[in-house]
């Protein structure tokens, strides 16, 4: 049995979440993207002084088909809660438009439908 608070955020992707999207259907091919980098960083200018901040990365992007995204999902290492990535999967759904956000650490999902249709669920 392996302990999965020992394992890392990109395990616990590995060894559950990405199992668990298989096994309700999703073609990991064609509708599942991994690590999806979606912005270079906000430029903050001071003076004559300028920065990027921190590029923005979705754990995971899922797609109804080719360029159109459905919903995102944020995984943490087990050490977390199921849904302590929730106010980031709901900012990066912002930026990307997608209706659909789900948190996970392995253990299970957080779901939150984003039309107002439904609210939020575990499962």
């Amino acid at each position: 049995m392996v302990d999965k608070g020992s394992l890392s955020e990109r395990d616990i992707c590995t060894k559950y979440i990405t199992p668990a999207l298989t096994d309700a259907g999703w073609d990991i091919h064609r509708q599942v993207r991994e690590e999806v980098s979606f912005t270079a960083g906000r430029v903050v200018v001071r003076g004559r002084m300028h920065a990027r901040g921190k590029r923005k990365r979705a754990d995971y992007v899922l797609s109804y088909r080719p360029n159109v995204p459905l919903a995102v999902i944020e995984a943490k290492d087990n050490k977390h809660s199921v849904g302590d990535g929730m106010q980031q999967a709901l900012d990066y759904s912002d930026d990307l438009d997608v209706p659909f956000v789900f948190t996970s650490n392995g253990d299970g999902f957080l779901f939150h439908d984003r039309t107002g249709l439904r609210g939020q669920t575990e499962t």
